[in-house]
């Protein structure tokens, strides 16, 4: 089997076939197949496309390209979510406590942030002492006692992804369905999880910025995960601005504490109330979304969920001081309210630069080695639809630096655009992919 000929036959708008697919993904990672011919390959892929089948080849040859996690030893049905990513997105703080409570086990491989904020683990790490450096005995253990356990993503996890997403970046090749679908299942395959519910934004704050985009991604990722004998579901979900109301690491650990206090944002609380209802669909938990919603409900107004993830951070070495008093989470030297310059009804907000001026404040990483004030960020008061005068807060800022506050509050105010006419909200949840 020679590269050269597969790259002529994908160049013709054949489909490839499995062992094709295999040769080139795990010849490339091991460095036998160079990059100028796997970059004509990508090319190739990008104008012809791919078929059902040789979009599952893709994800299922990156998915052994390297680690594994086996949750064999891990008891019932493993379910994971997966967010596409977005701004103020704290979801998985509030979400798995939710669904360990309701007896669903949560084995969840994270990532820390490259942007505006911080990943689930940074902001995991607003609690002193907190660890996702588990031996995998110790993992699977605290999923089987507790029902929740979070650990750091190896390098070694779908390897093929990482070398293949590198190229495409500086080939102009990212921007193709399949390879976007096979690089995010890729992972999530990996992971070992028995279904697979997937978050999928849209908007201004998120990757996929049309709606039709988004829905077309949910669709090539359902079918990959249930091709591949996964039970994977997809939710579509609003991200023309932030969700909820914190944007910033500890901040956003304080709202999703609201949350499991009953106490959060109602648009969250929703989105937690979605996924977390598909979940326990998945694990055989609930039947309906009625009944699903009823237990999830029920988990934080008993205060399980709480619990559930007080004893969460516990098993993981942190201090759960911060779950039942945020005075303990790190907190930032400055406060100001931004106020409007505007009268009207908030038409729109540029969400991706409300997420960068998180970033400016320090909330976020511009390169891999940047380290993260986790004490700082934003909490906004206003939101699209709402009326305001000139004069009223906008936001409350935190941060450490008021220089970086004054550039921050620049560009914040640059985000917001308002109209005279009163604004009809968008609703937050788009539509969901079932399988």
């Amino acid at each position: 089997m020679r590269m050269y000929d597969l790259i002529i036959k994908k160049r013709n708008g054949e489909a490839l076939l499995r062992d094709e697919i295999d040769f080139m993904v795990q010849g490339y990672t091991k460095g036998t197949i160079p990059d100028y011919q796997m970059a004509a390959m990508l090319m190739a892929v990008y104008f012809q496309g791919m078929n059902e089948d040789e979009t599952l080849y893709l994800t299922e040859s990156m998915e052994h390209s390297g680690d594994t996690l086996d949750l064999s030893m891990i008891q019932g049905i493993k379910v994971d979510k997966h967010s596409t990513g977005g701004v103020g997105d704290k979801t998985s703080l509030a979400l798995t406590p939710m669904v360990a409570a309701c007896g669903i086990r949560v084995a969840k491989m994270s990532g820390r942030g490259l942007g505006h904020t911080g990943g689930t683990i940074d902001k995991l790490e607003s609690f002193p002492g907190f660890s996702t450096s588990l031996s995998s005995a110790q993992f699977q253990k605290n999923v089987n006692e507790i029902g929740i356990a979070i650990i750091g993503q190896t390098a070694d996890l779908a390897p093929a992804d990482k070398k293949l997403y590198a190229l495409r970046d500086v080939t102009a090749t990212v921007d193709n369905m399949s390879l976007i679908a096979s690089s995010i299942m890729s992972k999530k395959l990996a992971s070992g999880a028995d279904a697979i519910v997937l978050d999928v934004k849209t908007g201004s704050g998120a990757f996929m910025k049309k709606e039709e985009d988004s829905f077309a991604l949910a669709r090539e990722m359902t079918k990959i995960g249930n091709n591949a004998g996964r039970k994977t579901y997809a939710v579509v979900s609003d991200m023309d601005q932030p969700l909820g109301f914190a944007v910033g690491n500890a901040l956003e650990v304080k709202e999703a504490l609201d949350t499991l206090n009953g106490k959060g944002p109602a648009d969250f609380m929703e989105l937690c109330m979605t996924l977390g209802s598909y979940m326990l669909i998945a694990g055989g938990r609930a039947k309906t979304v009625e009944e699903a919603r009823k237990m999830l409900i029920d988990s934080v107004n008993s205060g399980r969920a709480l619990r559930k993830f007080a004893e969460f951070i516990r098993a993981q070495g942190g201090s759960d001081a911060a779950v039942y008093d945020p005075a303990f989470l790190p907190q930032a030297r400055h406060e100001e309210d931004i106020l409007s310059e505007t009268e009207g009804y908030i038409s729109h907000i540029e969400c991706d630069e409300i997420g960068m001026c998180s970033l400016i404040l320090g909330g976020g990483r511009e390169t891999k080695e940047s380290a993260i004030d986790l004490s700082v960020g934003l909490v906004l008061r206003k939101k699209v639809g709402d009326y305001v005068k000139k004069g009223d807060v906008l936001a409350r800022m935190y941060g450490n630096d008021t220089e970086k506050m004054a550039q921050a509050k620049e560009r914040f105010l640059r985000a917001y655009r308002f109209c005279a006419e009163k604004v009809e909200k968008s609703p937050l949840i788009k539509g969901v992919i079932i399988p």
